[in-house]
C-alpha cells in the first residue's frame, strides 16, 4: 500500500509520544505504558484465557447495553456488540438498513435527549473561548450528505484462528462488523472554523458521551476519544445527525456522531459531546494501547496507530450453506477498501488455481463498497470452498494470508468460504 499523509502523521505522533512530547489526555503515562505491555503480551496468553478477555463472544441471548431488536436471523451478539450476519445483507441494496447495521459499543448505548444535547469545541488550538453548539445550531449550517462504510478495525478477526491457526484477542468478529449508510450532517471543518481554529492547531480529538471505559483490572480510561490530524478533520469528516434518511438511531450515535470516511471505525466516535482542538500533539488509550499492530513482525513498541481500513471481500451466503448440484447459483457479495474504490472482483471454486471475473454492480467509490455477483453450477455433491478477492484503485489485490498481529486487526486475506453441494 502506498505511503499516505495519514501514515506519515502517525509515524510522527508515535515518535513524539514515545519521547514524551505528546499529551495523553486524562491518563497517566505509567498507566499507558502498563497497557502497552499488556497489549504486547496478549499473544502469549493461553487460548482459553483469551476467550475470557473483554470483547470475547458472549451467549447469543446476551445483548448488554444495546437498545434495538437483534433478531437472530440478522445478528450474532458478541458481548456489548452485535455483528450483522453477512447473508442478511443479500438483497438489501447498497446501503445497510438501520435495523440491520452492526453495533460496536465499548460500554452501553446512552439515553440522550437531543433537545438537551450540546457540542463543546475547546482547546489550545482555538483563537478564543470554547464554542458551544446545539443540534439546531448544527442544522443551521450548510448540510452535507456522504455515503460511506463504517467498519470495526477487528472485522474478520476470527479468521486469524480459523484460517491461519493464530491466536488473537478481542471480539471474534467474522466479516459483519461493517455497514454502509448515507450520512447527513455538517462538515466538521465548518464547525471548527466557526469555533475559531488556529493555524497552528495540529490535532482534533472528539470524545463520546457514553460511560467511561473500565479495564478488567479496574482502571478507568475515561470516555472513548481518539485524535485526528487537522488535515483529515478539515477534509471529509462529518458530524452526522441522520442515517439513511432518518434521525440517527440511539445505538448508532444519536443525537450526533462523527463519521471519518475510509478510517477504522474507532475514529467515528458515537454520541460525540466535545471536540478538543490542540496546538500540541494528542494521544489517548485508543491509539496507544489499542488500535495498533503488535506481534513478532511489528516493532517492539507496536506499529503506528491504525488509520485507513484495508481491502476485504465477503460473500452473502451462510457459512456452510447447502447448494444443490447441477443447478446454476448466483453467488453475491461485497468488496471494499480504505485506500480507494474496488475496480475488480474475481472468484474461484478450485482453491485459487483459476479465477473468473465477477460482475460489479456499482462503480468504484471512495469510502464505499461495491456489490457483485458471479454464477456457479457445481457438478459434484460434496464439500466445496468458494474464494473471492478484490483489487482496488491502487492496484493492490487481496493476499492469501494476513501478517499476524496479536489483537487481530485488519484481516485482509482471501476468505475460504465453505459450502456443501448436495
Amino acid at each position: 500500500m502506498p505511503v499516505t499523509p495519514e501514515h506519515r502523521y502517525d509515524q510522527l505522533r508515535l515518535r513524539q509520544w514515545l519521547d514524551g512530547r505528546a499529551r495523553a489526555d486524562g491518563v497517566a503515562r505509567r498507566d499507558l505504558f502498563r497497557l502497552l505491555g499488556a497489549s504486547a503480551a496478549l499473544s502469549a496468553l493461553p487460548t482459553a484465557l483469551q476467550s475470557a478477555l473483554p470483547g470475547a463472544a458472549a451467549p447469543a441471548h446476551a445483548a448488554a447495553g444495546i437498545r434495538k431488536p437483534l433478531p437472530p436471523e440478522w445478528f450474532t451478539v458478541r458481548g456489548t456488540n452485535a455483528e450483522t450476519k453477512f447473508d442478511a445483507l443479500a438483497g438489501t441494496g447498497y446501503h445497510t438498513p438501520n435495523e440491520r447495521f452492526f453495533v460496536r459499543n465499548h460500554t452501553s448505548t446512552p439515553a440522550l435527549d437531543p433537545a438537551d444535547w450540546t457540542l463543546t469545541v475547546w482547546g489550545s488550538g482555538l483563537r478564543g473561548d470554547p464554542a458551544v453548539f446545539g443540534l439546531d445550531d448544527l442544522r443551521a449550517l450548510p448540510t452535507v450528505t456522504r455515503s460511506a462504510v463504517v467498519e470495526c478495525a477487528g472485522n474478520g478477526r476470527s479468521l486469524f484462528a480459523s484460517q491461519q491457526g493464530q491466536s488473537v484477542s478481542g471480539t471474534a468478529w467474522t466479516l459483519g462488523a461493517i455497514g454502509a449508510a448515507r450520512w447527513r450532517g455538517v462538515r466538521l471543518a465548518d464547525v471548527l472554523r466557526r469555533a475559531g481554529i488556529r493555524r497552528d492547531a495540529v490535532d482534533v480529538m472528539p470524545r463520546g458521551l457514553d460511560a467511561e471505559y473500565v479495564t478488567p483490572d479496574g482502571a478507568s480510561l475515561g470516555r472513548v476519544r481518539r485524535p485526528l490530524p487537522v488535515a483529515k478533520a478539515l477534509d471529509d469528516v462529518v458530524l452526522a445527525y441522520e442515517m439513511n434518511g432518518e434521525a440517527l438511531p440511539p445505538d448508532h450515535g444519536s443525537p450526533v456522531r462523527v463519521v471519518v470516511p475510509s478510517w477504522v471505525g474507532i475514529a467515528s466516535v458515537k454520541w460525540v459531546g466535545d471536540v478538543e482542538v490542540s496546538a500540541e500533539p494528542l494521544y489517548s488509550p485508543w491509539n496507544t494501547a489499542f488500535y495498533r499492530l503488535w506481534g513478532p513482525t511489528h516493532p517492539a513498541e507496536g506499529s503506528p496507530p491504525l488509520t485507513r481500513q484495508t481491502l476485504k471481500t465477503a460473500i452473502e451466503l451462510p457459512w456452510n450453506a447447502s447448494l444443490p448440484a447441477g443447478e446454476r447459483h448466483r453467488v453475491t457479495g461485497r468488496s471494499w477498501s480504505g485506500a480507494g474504490g474496488v475496480v475488480r472482483v474475481e472468484t474461484s471454486v478450485d482453491g485459487g488455481h483459476h479465477w473468473r471475473s465477477a460482475r460489479l454492480l456499482d462503480p468504484p467509490r471512495r469510502a464505499g463498497w461495491v456489490r457483485w455477483h458471479a454464477d456457479w453450477r457445481p457438478a459434484v455433491p460434496g464439500p466445496a470452498v468458494l474464494l473471492a478477492r478484490a483489487t482496488d484503485t491502487t492496484g493492490r489485490t487481496q493476499p492469501l494470508s494476513t501478517a499476524h498481529n496479536t489483537q487481530g486487526y485488519l484481516f485482509d486475506a482471501v476468505v475460504r468460504h465453505p459450502v456443501t453441494v448436495t
